[in-house]
């Protein structure tokens, strides 16, 4: 997979994963956080813990309206006009996605532990947990 950076967009899966949120909005949201709190999964792949935050970084945007980290247009615009009442229901089981992808049972806490960026991507995960309340 291609990496560019420690952010949720920052990266193949959550670069496609801003594709699939203009084209299918907050329901691409809300999918992504399901599969990353369903506990019927013993074991967050690396893929899904991407998506899940990717959509917790767009969904800290829309809420909180600052867009100047999305570098996507189409995504860029979406969250600009999104309905923040009706996005604001997902922050809770976006901060349970948050916590299951950093936590033993996933895959990409392992994949960036060894490497030099290892903690900017936990800032990284712990600012957009914070702009989550």
């Amino acid at each position: 997979m291609n990496v560019w950076g420690v952010g949720g967009l920052e990266n193949e899966v959550g670069a496609a994963f801003a594709e699939e949120v203009v084209q299918d909005g907050a329901f691409a949201l809300v999918e992504a956080f399901e599969v990353a709190v369903d506990p019927d999964t013993d074991f967050l792949a690396a893929e899904e813990g991407h998506r899940a935050l990717a959509a917790a970084e767009i969904l800290a945007a829309a809420l909180s309206g600052e867009t100047a980290g999305l570098t996507d247009a189409g995504l860029r615009a979406w969250v600009q006009g999104a309905d923040r009442a009706t996005l604001e229901p997902l922050v809770p089981q976006a901060r349970e996605a948050l916590e299951r992808t950093l936590g033993p049972d996933s895959e990409l806490p392992d994949l960036w532990e060894d490497g030099e960026d290892a903690e900017r991507w936990r800032g990284y995960v712990q600012s957009v947990r914070a702009q989550l309340g």
